[in-house]
Formats: C-alpha cells, sequence, structure tokens
C-alpha cells in the first residue's frame, strides 16, 4: 500500500485478461476511514485493519471485489448504490447502506455517473479536487482517459452524457478504479475523451 496523494492510499491487483491495475483506495478521515472498491489487499491487509475503515463505498455492481474480507476484518459498512445493489448483493456482497446522490460521506460528495450499470456513481472531493471514478472511465492508455469494451456496457449514450456532465465538477485528479490514475489536469485528459463522442 502507498501514499498516491495525501491522506489517501492506494493498492492494486494487476488483471491478467485486462492488461492493467485494479486499484483499492483508502482516506483517511477524523470522521471514519473511507474504503472505495478495495481490491484483494494481500499482504496489506493487515495495515488496513491497523488504520481502520469505517465504511466502504463501492461506485458499481462490479467493484464489490474484496469487500466483504475488509468488512470481516474491520468491522466496516459497506454502502452501493441502490440501483446497483441487487447485482451486487447476487454476487454475495454484503450491503448495510445506500450512497444516494448529492450526500456527502466524509469529504465525499456522491456524484452520479449512469451508464456502464444504472447505479454507477463517482465520489468527488471538492475541497482537494479529486475524482474517484469506478467503471465510467478508466486509466487506459496510462495518462489518458478510456472506456470499458461497449459489451460491457449498458447503456453506451447515457454514459457518455455522464461523463460530459462530469466535467461540470471542479477536479485535478482522477483516481480510477481501473488502470493508471491520472494526478494532474484530468479535466482536460477526460475532455480529449468526451471530444471523440458522436453528436
Amino acid at each position: 500500500m502507498r501514499t498516491i496523494v495525501p491522506d489517501v492510499f492506494t493498492w492494486s491487483w494487476f488483471s491478467e485478461p485486462h492488461g492493467y491495475d485494479f486499484n483499492g483506495y483508502l482516506v483517511l478521515h477524523p470522521d471514519g476511514n473511507l474504503c472505495i472498491d478495495p481490491v484483494v489487499p494481500g499482504d496489506d491487509l493487515a495495515e488496513i485493519e491497523r488504520l481502520g475503515v469505517a465504511k466502504i463505498l463501492i461506485t458499481n455492481r462490479n467493484h464489490s471485489r474484496a469487500a466483504n474480507a475488509i468488512r470481516a476484518r474491520t468491522g466496516a459498512s459497506i454502502f452501493i448504490h441502490p440501483d446497483d445493489a441487487p447485482h451486487a448483493m447476487g454476487q454475495g456482497t454484503t450491503l448495510d447502506g445506500e450512497l444516494l446522490i448529492g450526500e456527502k460521506i466524509g469529504p465525499l460528495v456522491i456524484e452520479p455517473a449512469p451508464g456502464k450499470s444504472p447505479g454507477e456513481v463517482v465520489l468527488h472531493w471538492p475541497e482537494r479536487r479529486l475524482l474517484f471514478v469506478g467503471d465510467a472511465v478508466i486509466g487506459k492508455p496510462p495518462g489518458a482517459c478510456g472506456l470499458l469494451r461497449e459489451q460491457v456496457i449498458d447503456d453506451l449514450p447515457r454514459l457518455r452524457q455522464s461523463l460530459r456532465n462530469l466535467l461540470e465538477l471542479d477536479f485535478d485528479a482522477l483516481l480510477f478504479g481501473d488502470g493508471v490514475p491520472i494526478l494532474h489536469d484530468a479535466k482536460a485528459r477526460l475532455a480529449e475523451l468526451v471530444e471523440t463522442f458522436p453528436g
């Protein structure tokens, strides 16, 4: 586990089929530490347990990942948007609460990003100009923004509109669940992707 920006740790698991890292994040906060889209932590589990986790925030139906394992070791509660909850529960994820649009959890504001799945959200830290993104957009190739394969996207036009809407937020860094994070000028990189969309 390493510090990626102040008060935010990350750890990764390389996915051979995808050819890039899956990333989990731990946000340190006085009101309770937040774990986002946790991947299998391996040797980092003891450190995560030592630091403590109050809540686990899942950005979309496919990012439950190691949430149950973190919950079992830390007692943290697991949250996901209600539209993605049935799929996550079907995958065996124990859910404790909902991520509701506009709600603030610690320093993070829950913003909508539907399209890949109906309940996809991003987590915006306005004061730090950070945006945590699950599957709405990925960090591939490194230094740029990309989309997942069209076959796994529920509603591509809706996803494209979601990404246009994200450009209305103030952020400089994109911390991706999939691929290489962009720590500076990330809004410009997302704008470059959006400019390739039809219409």
